[in-house]
This record gives structure tokens, sequence and C-alpha cells, in this order.
């Protein structure tokens, strides 16, 4: 090999190291997906309900909660971009659930490196002996 071959091959090797260790580097700066953390209480136990973004409100399970509510988290969006929060509490009633409860949150949502408090705490009331739910969500990933 001459000296000019060897040049050549170093001077086409520094751009692509360059070139591999800028992707490597970047990969891990990618920005984790805004997540809606949920803690909803009935009868002294808490239960945990998440949402991530989604396109499809309707593939959204709702969660049971005790045998006496049930709870639904949706948030629709992409990873970047939130378009809206909707939070839905029914009664289970024998016949069907049936909704006691619905907030929507539109952006703007707050850009922070930490979680926030979306909700606050909120009691709902429902049935004829006023069982209570009471449930707080965060907001979390929100560039």
């Amino acid at each position: 090999m001459t000296a000019q071959s060897k040049h050549a091959s170093g001077a086409l090797i520094a751009p692509r190291l360059a070139a591999l260790l800028f992707a490597v580097a970047t990969c891990g700066i990618a920005q984790a997906a805004p997540l809606l953390h949920c803690e909803v209480t009935y009868a002294g136990t808490t239960h945990v309900v998440e949402a991530v973004s989604g396109t499809d409100p309707y593939r959204v399970p709702s969660v049971d909660i005790g045998g006496r509510f049930r709870f639904k988290a949706v948030m629709l969006g992409t990873s970047q971009r939130i378009d809206v929060i909707n939070l839905y509490a029914y009664i289970d009633t024998r016949r069907q659930p049936v909704l006691i409860h619905q907030a929507k949150y539109l952006p703007p949502f707050r850009k922070s490196a930490t979680p926030y408090a979306l909700t606050g705490h909120n009691s709902l009331y429902a049935s004829n002996v006023e069982r209570e739910l009471q449930y707080n969500c965060v907001l979390q990933g929100v560039q």
C-alpha cells in the first residue's frame, strides 16, 4: 500500500466515523413520549391507570375499579404533540356501565421536565348509596 492510498483511506474513514458517532449520540437524545399517570381510589384501594398518546379512543379499555366503578384515560395525539386528554368515570350497574363524569383537557399543555398535576384531586359520588371515587392525574414528558 502506498503512502497516498493510506492517506486516501484514512480520509474516507474519518467522516464515516464522525457520522456514525453522531448517529449513536443522537439516539440517546430522543425524548420520552408524554405519559398520563392517574391514581384512582375507591374503598381504600388505589389503582394506577396510565395512558400514552394514541389515535383511536375506542381501543382504550376502561379499568375496573373495585367492581363498582370503571375509569378510562384517553390521550390522543403523537409522541411529539398531545391533541386532547379525556377522562371518563362510570358507575358499574347490573345492566351496563353508566357515565357519571367526563373531563376534557385541551392544549396547550405546560412543558415540563418533571411530572405536574393536570387534574388536581377529584371526588365523584354515585349510586343510591353515594359511593365515592377519587382520582388525580399527573402529566409528564411534555416537551
